[in-house]
């Protein structure tokens, strides 16, 4: 049995599809990162940076397996699973880089607009605009990779379930997909994929509140620390 800890913003939704596409039995773990449950211990064991998602094979060879990174999950469910990954040298590293363009690239970026635009305690111009900006230059990057095939490395694959929730919030992000003919029609055809939508059907985004605010944004060491001291404390 698979283990998927599991919230639903976009980083956990990655996991979920994947797990919803190819077939694999599996049960969710929720993790409430709005209030603090990232923190426990027995979840740190698993994702030392407290963050989602995590999973935990029980099945896999040689004994469980336990897995931090989104993108590491990704990899190995195709792995596991034979599917979305293609075996040719040169078609698997098409999938990988765009994997990893959106690990280290859209996700983030659009993690910084969701958050000057949407969560930030003060209106900060020039945070707003950076990361609105490079949002949109990663749109247009993706826009004009579809120009060549239907998906991003040519067949629907683990780079396009990575990518595909974080569009979804485009308009926390300042973008219009009418803009992106490309990416409009990208992202319609894999909305519509059954698969994406049990996923979605998991879970919604708690809008972050005022208790929210404690476990989501401004942590440092100690502050993890502390937040891991009082939930051992409570428990």
């Amino acid at each position: 049995m698979i283990e998927l800890y599991f919230y639903p913003s976009p980083n956990g939704l990655k996991a979920a599809i994947m797990l919803e596409e190819c077939g694999l039995e599996y049960r969710v773990v929720p993790v409430d990162i709005t209030r603090g449950e990232q923190f426990a211990p027995e979840f740190l064991a698993l994702s030392p940076s407290n963050k989602i998602p995590a999973l935990v094979d029980r099945d896999a060879a040689g004994g469980p397996l336990e897995l931090f990174e989104s993108g590491a999950i990704l990899t190995y469910l195709a792995e596991k699973s034979g599917q979305f990954m293609p075996k040719n040298l040169h078609d698997r590293y098409a999938v990988l880089k765009w994997l990893f363009w959106q690990v280290g690239g859209l996700g983030p970026m659009a993690g910084q607009a969701h958050h000057f635009r949407a969560f930030a305690t003060e209106r900060v111009p020039y945070g707003i605009e950076r990361y609105t900006n490079e949002c949109n230059r990663l749109y247009g990057v993706m826009d004009r990779a579809l120009e060549r095939s239907g998906f991003l490395a040519g067949q629907y694959s683990i780079a396009d379930m990575a990518a595909w929730p974080w569009i979804q919030p485009h308009e926390r992000q300042g973008q219009n997909l009418e803009d992106f003919p490309r990416v409009k029609r990208w992202f319609e055809v894999i909305a519509a994929r059954p698969a994406v939508r049990r996923a979605l059907a998991l879970g919604h985004e708690r809008h972050a509140d005022r208790e929210a605010y404690r476990y989501l944004y401004g942590q440092t060491a100690e502050s993890v620390d502390r937040q891991r001291r009082e939930r051992e404390a409570g428990r």
